[in-house]
């Protein structure tokens, strides 16, 4: 017979959002740079086009990020920024992380 899972009442819930590695990784890079372009996020995060354009629609949906886009002369260039909400919802999961790490410790 299959183990069910029990529920937690005092686990934390993660914000799914930002829990997938790459938007972890979008939402972090964004935390520490006032601002990263397209091709930065790609670069620092080692990924595809595909990759920061879906994750980062996802952060900005949510509301977590905000996108420009314009031009540089003729090439374009699409800007990221962390928003208010985002840096929040980016600290309440670094807590939660922190708590479940050492409730682990404790262990």
């Amino acid at each position: 017979m299959p183990r069910t899972p029990r529920s937690n009442p005092t686990a934390p819930t993660l914000d799914k959002t930002i829990h997938e590695p790459i938007r972890l990784g979008i939402i972090s890079a964004l935390a520490v740079h006032p601002s990263l372009t397209f091709n930065e996020l790609k670069q620092r995060l080692d990924t595809t086009d595909g990759n920061v354009s879906v994750h980062a629609r996802k952060l900005e949906d949510a509301g977590y990020l905000t996108c420009h886009k314009g031009f540089e002369g003729r090439v374009p260039r699409t800007e990221y920024k962390i928003t208010a909400a985002g840096r929040r919802a980016m600290e309440k999961y670094f807590a939660q992380m922190l708590a479940l790490i050492e409730a682990t410790k404790a262990k």
